[in-house]
């Protein structure tokens, strides 16, 4: 699923940019301009799948020529959301993988109550790094 939204970017004094999403009751920021649209998507990324999962139903996009920033130096632009690539980078929902590993390690780990789908997930995590 795919949607667009108007958010108002604000440039800060120390280079930075706020953004306000309107249509939703959300803000954020980023660093530099490319920094702050792509926390403006995800802000609204996690928003949109918070109310959809809650059955909430989403604001109708407003019309970009109805929107006024509040601030003089702000500008107005569309951002776009891909909740599809959202849900892959981010989703948390546990995969079932099946695993061997010798009978001894099985039952030491199991005397010492390891849980092994967190120590499976450590070692993933950092063999990523």
């Amino acid at each position: 699923m795919k949607y667009v939204y108007p958010a108002c970017f604000y440039p800060e004094d120390d280079g930075r940019f706020s953004v306000v999403l309107p249509d939703f009751p959300l803000a954020t920021y980023g660093a530099d301009l490319p920094e702050a649209m792509y926390m403006a998507q995800e802000a609204a990324a996690g928003r949109i799948i918070y109310d959809l999962e809650d059955g909430e139903p989403l604001p109708l996009p407003s019309r970009l020529e109805s929107i006024t920033p509040e601030k003089p130096n702000g500008f107005v632009s569309l951002v776009y959301i891909d909740l599809d690539l959202f849900k892959a980078v981010f989703d948390e929902k546990p995969v079932k993988k099946t695993l061997t590993i010798p009978s001894w390690l099985n039952s030491a780990a199991e005397r010492k109550n390891v849980n092994f789908s967190a120590v499976l997930k450590e070692a993933l995590l950092e063999k990523m790094q």
